[in-house]
């Protein structure tokens, strides 16, 4: 409850921060690069060296993966067919693609399934939602932004990417079974923890609820494949063609259903993809999410 009552604080600030004349208007850029550069290596120097590998990681994993390329595919097709804008089809690739598997689905999961459903949501989160935005999502960021990238210029951004260089740092210590001293372990840690408050802060400064806006109808379709079609997908493939059952594949399937990821709307912004769009995705998917994912409790139950 403390984690859900933090992200509401947090994105109500940024909003009120916006009626503030003292407050630089282009704050949310800085904010932005904080947590690009420093809070998201953080977090995977502190996290990725703990993940033991395994073949049981697979379904878990699978979410993140499947659950993004699957965007890629449904927005990229419907966006060919209407003739939308790469940066309109960017955006909604990343924001439905990727889900807040951490801060809202943490305090979720551990609710509902308890600390061992918690191991399992971490890793959704790490090997899965993480990676995926530090590799898939520049990508996708990079190739549906300005101009016309070569393969060589996106496969530059990726490997320049901060998030990236450190979790191949972070790869590389869990091969070797190498764990950072835990001074700097802790260190980590509590520059990682800032990134979901000064993300959701960058994003209220960027939100603006506009009645009139011509967003809302991509706004609907983003967040009505993040929340119903993406789960949907996955109770099919994982329940009824594969047969998994259990624990493991119960908060995988809830995992799939949570909001858009805040780390994918901020990326989105960064690269120019609808900034007002991306933010709205987060803004208004969290606490709807609250909502649907207590639908998708009773289902699984």
């Amino acid at each position: 409850m403390e984690n859900i009552i933090l992200l509401f604080l947090c994105l109500l600030l940024g909003v009120l921060l916006q009626k503030v004349k003292q407050f630089p208007v282009n704050a949310h850029q800085s904010l932005n690069q904080y947590v690009i550069y420093v809070s998201l290596p953080a977090l995977a120097l502190y996290y990725i060296p703990k993940i033991t590998l395994s073949l049981s990681l697979l379904y878990p994993i699978g979410i993140a993966w499947l659950g993004f390329g699957l965007s890629f595919i449904f927005f990229y097709a419907l966006g060919s067919y209407l003739k939308w804008s790469k940066k309109l089809i960017g955006c909604l690739v990343l924001t439905s693609g990727l889900g807040n598997t951490s801060f809202v689905g943490f305090p979720i999961i551990e609710a509902l399934y308890g600390s061992e459903g918690l191991k399992t949501a971490i890793i959704v989160d790490q090997p899965g939602s993480f990676v995926v935005v530090t590799t898939l999502g520049i990508l996708v960021a990079a190739s549906f932004s300005r101009g016309n990238l070569s393969v060589s210029e996106i496969a530059m951004k990726i490997i320049k990417f901060p998030p990236f260089i450190a979790f191949a740092i972070a790869l590389l210590c869990t091969f070797s079974s190498f764990q950072f001293p835990n001074a700097l372990q802790n260190a980590f840690l509590r520059i990682g923890n800032t990134v979901t408050p000064v993300a959701l802060v960058a994003v209220g400064l960027q939100l603006k609820i506009d009645t009139k806006s011509r967003h809302w109808s991509f706004l609907t379709l983003g967040l009505f494949f993040k929340l119903f079609l993406m789960p949907a997908f996955f109770f099919l493939f994982y329940r009824i063609i594969l047969g998994a059952k259990g624990l493991n594949i119960d908060v995988s399937i809830m995992e799939s259903a949570m909001a858009p990821m805040i780390t994918g709307a901020i990326l989105a912004s960064n690269y120019g993809l609808k900034p007002k769009l991306s933010s709205m995705m987060v803004g208004i998917g969290i606490p709807v999410s609250l909502i649907t994912t207590t639908i998708w409790y009773f289902i699984l139950k």
